[in-house]
């Protein structure tokens, strides 16, 4: 088990969970989704992602495995050098259905991550983290597993950088009018109407 791994998740990822995560059934609490990207010398790089539908119950998680198997099947149509490293969820904690989950991605790549993303802006912020499921257990007892957290941080290509700046600027200007010029710009065409009338 690979603890010395960091993850480094490209903004194009956030986005995406956070749209899956506003699109969201009115009845869903959470949203779950495969991680994209490549493995190389103890970095996991998260490019890209896809939601997986899902449901879950008290006791049990239904999720639609075959969707996420075709849509992951069409995306390697399209970038090859992207593989299955994980899997995300809408939050700030792992769950008691996260490690059945889990198992599902462990089957799919070689020690995947699990990351969570806090959409709740608890903190004024979108709190990121990401874990390995580290097995525990005596040798001829009892066994388990446990989510460890590992480094997690947001990384950029160029393009990325400048069409974030882009999207600063618009959150920083205030377009618009005032209210007050609004009514007066109504009223003025008002009786530049009645005037034609």
């Amino acid at each position: 088990m690979a603890l010395n791994l960091t993850v480094k998740v490209h903004p194009v990822v956030l986005f995406q969970i956070v749209d899956a995560y506003e699109r969201r059934n009115a009845d869903a609490h959470r949203v779950i989704g495969t991680l994209l990207g490549s493995v190389e010398k103890g970095v996991v790089e998260v490019t890209n992602c896809f939601c997986v539908p899902h449901k879950e119950y008290e006791e049990m998680v239904e999720a639609e495995l075959n969707y996420a198997m075709d849509l992951y099947e069409m995306n390697l149509k399209v970038n090859k050098q992207e593989s299955i490293v994980g899997w995300w969820a809408t939050g700030n904690e792992v769950t008691s259905h996260s490690s059945v989950i889990h198992e599902y991605y462990a089957r799919e790549c070689n020690n995947p991550v699990h990351m969570t993303l806090d959409t709740t802006l608890q903190g004024a912020h979108m709190g990121i983290k990401a874990y390995l499921n580290v097995p525990l257990g005596v040798p001829g007892g009892k066994s388990g597993s446990m989510f460890t957290p590992i480094p997690v941080e947001v990384t950029c290509y160029d393009p990325e950088i400048v069409a974030l700046r882009h999207c600063e600027k618009t959150i920083r200007q205030k377009k618009g009018l005032e209210a007050g010029t609004d009514l007066s710009l109504i009223a003025e065409a008002s009786e530049r109407i009645a005037g034609m009338l």
